[in-house]
């Protein structure tokens, strides 16, 4: 009875190395760097790399566009104010009688410095 114990142990042990051995095997090509799944998982590595470059780029040029846009939106309204007081200050002017302008414009030849127009 112990030898037949014996002979289904060594049975058991060798159909487990075999299976560890088929194991290693398929481990092996599935971690290939070249073929398997690590092959894979490397170049994923550097496009995640790449495309956290590309997205601090896209970050800081966000924020300097933010800063142009915030810079130039304080400009508007200062001109807007600039604005509304010259327009404010054109209602108190007084209203002067209009001149009368020529219909039809008369042209004088000479220089062109001495160029004017009626």
């Amino acid at each position: 009875m112990t030898m037949i114990a014996d002979i289904l142990l060594a049975a058991g042990a060798l159909s487990a190395a075999f299976y560890c051995f088929v194991l290693a095997r398929r481990l092996k090509r599935f971690n290939n760097l070249e073929k398997g799944v690590g092959g894979a998982v490397a170049v994923l590595a550097v496009q995640v790399d790449e495309l956290t470059k590309a997205l601090k780029g896209a970050r800081s040029a966000a924020r300097t566009s933010a800063e142009d846009l915030a810079r130039q939106a304080d400009r508007a309204e200062h001109a807007a104010r600039k604005l509304e007081l010259l327009i404010a200050s054109l209602h108190d002017l007084p209203q002067t009688g209009a001149t009368e302008v020529p219909l039809t414009p008369v042209f004088r030849r000479g220089s062109d410095k001495d160029r004017v127009m009626r």
